[in-house]
């Protein structure tokens, strides 16, 4: 196992599981008193001991709180109407708009609220290269990024709608699309050009047209007091323009700096940039909900799979002067963050996955291995 977070579950599920602790006939699992080791017996108990724990396991057994339940029965469902959407008929029912008529006023709609691309030449003279201030570069690095997906979105879909006419050869690549729309899923034409994401088309391009008026106020206006850190196409360019403002102005070497992580008050909203680092919002938490009163993390509420995170000062230091806080009960829990709730991604060259941002270490009254069975992370963007 190389990754490092995958490594620190199995190491503290396995603690759990395989202790000389659990021999003892009176260990019980904190909320789950049913799940225990049976005293000494001959084979006949052990199985009749098998047949009296529940039919469901409680999620309480494997450290995760009760609303895990919750996640599996929507995956579940999740999949079971994607797999029933896949096997539906192209052809429209009786009196209905067929399939083509649907995928034009789809296509009309999508093209009247996606914006032209973004006027590169005009946006690097007035942000240009220059040693003190980083931000400039990612501003036009994203702007590029975007520009790249918007031409190849606006242009399959001006070409959908002529190979509908006859007007044009209508490809395997332009069926895919049109098939792909016509289920409210996002065409893989677009998802190969695009940033990660799991929403289905319709939020997927009101997600897309919130990030491009985010960049539009920016060019507009100049760097905002606080970054909407899910807006971004490529988050890690913005993260290291921040250490790179920090290390020009201070004369410290980059490698040498990180972050510390400052949870705002909830209602929060800056007016002018911190005096160093960046101020960013738009995080959801999974697994539990941040405690304003307290300044920690907390259990979830019933029924609450995520909660919005107040905003972050992402403050800029000495790595030295951090010390260590990776402990057991180092009072922070070492929360990794993700662009989408799907935890994975592709394997990149710096040894993360291409869907891994950061760690971020965050105030907590429990141990690390409590929020861990837990299953707690950050999440630029969900999945609806």
């Amino acid at each position: 196992m190389t990754d490092d977070h995958d490594r620190k579950t199995l190491v503290m599920l396995l603690s759990d599981y395989i202790s000389p602790k659990l021999l003892n006939d009176d260990t019980r699992f904190d909320g789950a008193p049913d799940y225990y080791a049976p005293p000494e017996g001959d084979r006949q108990s052990y199985i009749d001991h098998v047949y009296s724990l529940p039919t469901n396991d409680d999620p309480l057994v494997f450290g995760m709180h009760p609303n895990a339940e919750i996640t599996c029965a929507l995956n579940e469902t999740h999949e079971v109407l994607g797999t029933i959407l896949s096997l539906q008929p192209a052809t429209g029912g009786g009196g209905g708009k067929t399939p083509e008529e649907i995928v034009d006023e789809l296509a009309e709609d999508i093209l009247d609220k996606v914006p032209e691309p973004f006027d590169l030449e005009m946006a690097a003279l007035k942000y240009p290269v220059t040693y003190e201030e980083s931000m400039n570069t990612v501003l036009v690095q994203e702007l590029t990024r975007f520009n790249g997906l918007v031409v190849v979105l606006r242009q399959s879909l001006f070409d959908v709608r002529k190979g509908m006419k006859g007007l044009v050869v209508m490809s395997a690549e332009l069926e895919q699309v049109f098939k792909s729309m016509s289920d409210g899923r996002v065409p893989e034409l677009w998802a190969g050009v695009a940033y990660p994401s799991l929403k289905p088309l319709g939020t997927w391009v009101a997600d897309l047209v919130h990030r491009l008026e985010f960049l539009q106020t920016w060019l507009d206006n100049g760097p905002p007091s606080s970054f909407w850190i899910s807006g971004f196409f490529f988050t890690q360019s913005f993260l290291t323009g921040t250490l790179q403002n920090f290390a020009r102005r201070q004369l410290i070497p980059i490698d040498m700096l990180s972050f510390d992580y400052d949870v705002q008050k909830v209602g929060f909203e800056p007016d002018k940039p911190p005096p160093d680092g960046v101020y960013i919002y738009g995080l959801f938490v999974e697994g539990c909900r941040w405690d304003a009163s307290k300044g920690v993390l907390a259990e979830s509420e019933p029924k609450q799979l995520f909660t919005e995170m107040p905003q972050i000062w992402l403050k800029v230091a000495e790595t030295s002067s951090l010390g260590d806080r990776s402990g057991e009960n180092d009072g922070f829990y070492e929360t990794p963050v993700y662009r989408t709730t799907e935890r994975r991604g592709t394997l990149s060259t710096t040894g993360h996955s291409t869907n891994f941002v950061m760690d971020m270490f965050l105030p907590s009254d429990q141990p690390q291995s409590h929020w861990v069975k837990r299953g707690v992370a950050l999440f630029c963007a969900l999945a609806d």
